[in-house]
Order: structure tokens, then C-alpha cells, then sequence
């Protein structure tokens, strides 16, 4: 009788208490089955919502340059849009007409010529933009060259300091990766190390406006004056692709006089992340070309079972609109003025953090020029001996902040960095809140050193604050 009493009790509870006082938070979380009975809403979101508080803080997160904040008129834009399959063309018309618009402004915003038949697409976020892109370099040399019934390798040259994506693309497109190492005190790729590496089988450069281990920018303008040469003297014309994932939207509107864009000669494609810079939620990204020409039809695909004919180049077929439409959201909401207002803020906290940080006095900086959001800090060799930056980054994640540590590619992995990006949601007060933390770096370093005695990672873990 008296477990009949409990179970009832139980059972009532549901009807007289919060969501917390349900069975749903006295049983285990359903994690390698589909449950046999669902749950209410508010209990599943509950659920998860909870769980969800052991990810980090993404206002903290100083890792990852994708966005974490928009505008609440933003955010219902995309809640009323996440319906929409952006492939579903002929049902949602309007949308590839806003899609349309995008690509004209940015391939404007890239300095486009007026008489080129620019073209482009929204992709899932940069590494399909710049699958794209290669794969349209590889099939435009493969119809361009002199020998088509050779069976030659083509080959594509980059520096060490690209994003991961590029590997992927050599390797799933039987592509030759020419990979120029990284050197001790310079780290991007150079006109020199380029003109070493090509030929006539070589798709394309690939360079990168920010680079994903330090932040820098590959010399493209040199990069370009060089294949201008080749091409007079032994006629290949190499094209160069652009890896603005980090800079395409922050370079056009601190520095607009700055040649990285389709006014150089063989910048024939260009690919930007919406969802960093671009101040949009993750996943959106853009690959422009200079002209159609440069994409061959073969690549094209054109599907008649959604309603009506349509082209269609992409590895992705299926994604949402929303995150098209917060794009446009912020282009119109912004204008050029209201983006070089923000790029120009995270320009100065970025300016005055590194100055910060540099009179902490344990740092040196990769680059002393900043030229993006975007700070890359090592250890003075005198400190190395009693902490290191994967230390340092543990300790600063004991208290919510994430700063990635890692070593640097081939030719240059005894270089181990802190990686800082600032981006829109990071105010000078927030810097201020982190050096504070870092400041104390210094004295848990001279506690070491002057204490005969070994101090444990976990134990400077604790006595640091």
C-alpha cells in the first residue's frame, strides 16, 4: 500500500510542481536509444538546455572566429526562415533573387571589374567555397591545356599556412600538394618561395587574407607581379584563389587601398566567410569568380525535379535560407559605413589589448604589425623553462576563457602560440577583464623559479589566483 502511495504521488506531481519536479529529471537521459515514450517540450528543451551548460561560454570563446551575437531583428529573420530549403528554388523565388543580390555587392565589395561577367555562390562556409573554386581552377586547366590527352598530375601551390581544407581538396580531387614550408620569423607564403614551385601543370596559387595559425597575410600583390611575369615569359597563365575566410570582410573597410582583390590580374576567385566576419551565425560562406568563363559547364548541374529547371554548382545540395537572408539582413542594416564603424572598433580593442599584453612583459608577438583582429603570442625564450602556452591556456579556461595554444606547421613547430581573435562582441572592458588574469602569469613564472621545490600542474593551477 504504501508503494501504491509513492507511485501516485509521483504521478500527481507532474500536475502540481515546475518542470524540475517531473519524473523526466529523476531518470536517467535517454543518450544511445531512441526512447520508447517522448517527454513534453519543455522538459526536452530543459534537458538539454542544462546539459548544454558544460560548453563554454561562446562570449569567452576566443578561439573560434564564428559569430556568436546578432541583432533580435536579425534572429527572428532567421527563426522565420529556417523552413526554407534554399535548393526549393521555384517555391521560394524571392530568396534566389536576395541570393542574386548578395553576389553582386560582394563581387563590387572585391573591386570586380565593371565589364566582367562576375558570377558566385553561398556555400555551407569556406572550406566548400574553396572545394569549389579549386575544382573549377582544375577542370579550367585540364580544357585549357596544350597536351589533353596527357595524363599529367596537376598540381597546386600553397604555404603551409593555410586552413586544413586545402589538404582535403589535393587529396579527395587527386590533385599534386605542393606545400611551401613555414620558416623560423616569417610564416605566410612569398612571391619567392612561389616562383620555385610552379609550372605548367599548377592549377592554381592559393594564398590566404588572415591566416588561420598567426592572423597574417600571404604576399599576394607579389605573389600576383610574379605569374604576371611567367605568363609573358613562358606563357602559363596561373590563376590565383584568395582564402579571405578571415579578411574578405574586414580588409574592404579598414583598408581599402590595399591590392589583395580582383584588381590584380590573377585573382580569378575569391572566397569570404559570412558567418566570421561577415557577422552572420555559422553556416554561411561565399566563393566569387571574376568571370563565368572561369567556371566550366561540366561542373554545372541542372536539376528539373523541384519544380522547374535550375543550375546548380555546389558540393552541398540541400541548406537553409536563413542564414543567406541574415546576410542580407546585415548588409542592408550596416552599409559600408556601419561595417567600417565595426571593423574599425575591433581594429582599436585589438590594438589595445596587444599593447597590454606586450607590457605584461612574458610575450613576444608574431607579427608587431596588426593588420586583422587577430593577436599570435609565444613565450620569451627566458620563460619557457617554467610554464608554456598550453599551461597557460588551461589556466585561463579554469576561468572560462578560450585561448587556443598549438605549435606551428613543418619548418617551424618549435614555435608554440596563443591565438587571441577579437571579434564584434568583445568590448575594452572585456580585455581589460582578461589581461588582469594574465598579468599574474609573472608571478606563478618566479614563484617556480625561486622554489627549489617542483610545482605541479594542478597545484599552479590553484595558487595562480
Amino acid at each position: 500500500m504504501l508503494s501504491h502511495n509513492i507511485n501516485l504521488k509521483k504521478e500527481n506531481k507532474e500536475y502540481t510542481t515546475n518542470i524540475y519536479g517531473t519524473r523526466y529529471f529523476s531518470q536517467p537521459t535517454p543518450k544511445f536509444e531512441i526512447p520508447e515514450d517522448g517527454m513534453p517540450s519543455k522538459a526536452a528543451y530543459r534537458l538539454i538546455r542544462d546539459e548544454l551548460n558544460l560548453d563554454g561560454n561562446p562570449n569567452l570563446n576566443l578561439a573560434s572566429f564564428v559569430t556568436t551575437w546578432m541583432e533580435d531583428e536579425a534572429e527572428k529573420l532567421i527563426a522565420e526562415n529556417n523552413g526554407k530549403n534554399f535548393v526549393d528554388n521555384d517555391e521560394y523565388p524571392q530568396t534566389g533573387v536576395i541570393h542574386s543580390r548578395i553576389v553582386n555587392m560582394l563581387a563590387k565589395l572585391f573591386n570586380a571589374p565593371e565589364d566582367s561577367n562576375f558570377t558566385g555562390t553561398s556555400t555551407i562556409g569556406s572550406s566548400e567555397a574553396i572545394m569549389l573554386a579549386l575544382l573549377a581552377h582544375k577542370w579550367y586547366w585540364r580544357e585549357n591545356r596544350k597536351d589533353k590527352n596527357s595524363n599529367t598530375l596537376p598540381n597546386i601551390v600553397m604555404g603551409a599556412d593555410v586552413h586544413v581544407v586545402w589538404k582535403k581538396f589535393a587529396k579527395y580531387f587527386d590533385v599534386e600538394l605542393r606545400m611551401v614550408p613555414m620558416e623560423e620569423d616569417c610564416y605566410i607564403l612569398t612571391a619567392d618561395k612561389v616562383k620555385e614551385s610552379i609550372d605548367e601543370n599548377t592549377i592554381a596559387i592559393g594564398v590566404v587574407l588572415g591566416t588561420t595559425f598567426t592572423g597574417q597575410i600571404d604576399e599576394i600583390s607579389e605573389i600576383n607581379k610574379v605569374l604576371e611575369d611567367t605568363k609573358i615569359v613562358k606563357g602559363w597563365d596561373i590563376p590565383i584563389h584568395v582564402d579571405a575566410a578571415s579578411g574578405g570582410f574586414v580588409m574592404p573597410f579598414i583598408n581599402s587601398d590595399f591590392e589583395w582583390d580582383f584588381r590584380l590580374s590573377h585573382v580569378r576567385s575569391i572566397n569570404v566567410s559570412g558567418h566570421k566576419y561577415g557577422l552572420v551565425y555559422p553556416g554561411i560562406g561565399w566563393v566569387i569568380f571574376k568571370d563565368a568563363k572561369y567556371i566550366s559547364e561540366d561542373l554545372v548541374f541542372n536539376v528539373n525535379y523541384l519544380g522547374g529547371v535550375m543550375p546548380t554548382f555546389s558540393l552541398n545540395f540541400s541548406k537553409g535560407s536563413s542564414m543567406i537572408l541574415a546576410q542580407y539582413y546585415n548588409l542592408l542594416r550596416l552599409g559600408i559605413k556601419g561595417y567600417t564603424s565595426i571593423m574599425e572598433n575591433l581594429m582599436e580593442t585589438s590594438q589595445y589589448l596587444l599593447d597590454k599584453i606586450n607590457n605584461i612583459g612574458i610575450f613576444d608577438f608574431l607579427s608587431k604589425e596588426l593588420v586583422l583582429p587577430i593577436i599570435a603570442i609565444k613565450l620569451k625564450d627566458e620563460f619557457l623553462d617554467c610554464t608554456s602556452v598550453f599551461e597557460i591556456s588551461k589556466m585561463l579556461r579554469e576561468h572560462g576563457w578560450i585561448i587556443p595554444a598549438y605549435t606551428l606547421p613543418s619548418n617551424a613547430e618549435n614555435v608554440a602560440v596563443l591565438r587571441i581573435v577579437i571579434k564584434e562582441n568583445f568590448s575594452r572592458s572585456m580585455a581589460d577583464l582578461l589581461v588582469k588574469i594574465m598579468k599574474d602569469i609573472p608571478k606563478y613564472c618566479l614563484s617556480k623559479k625561486d622554489n627549489s621545490k617542483p610545482i605541479s600542474t594542478k597545484d599552479s593551477l590553484i595558487n595562480i589566483y
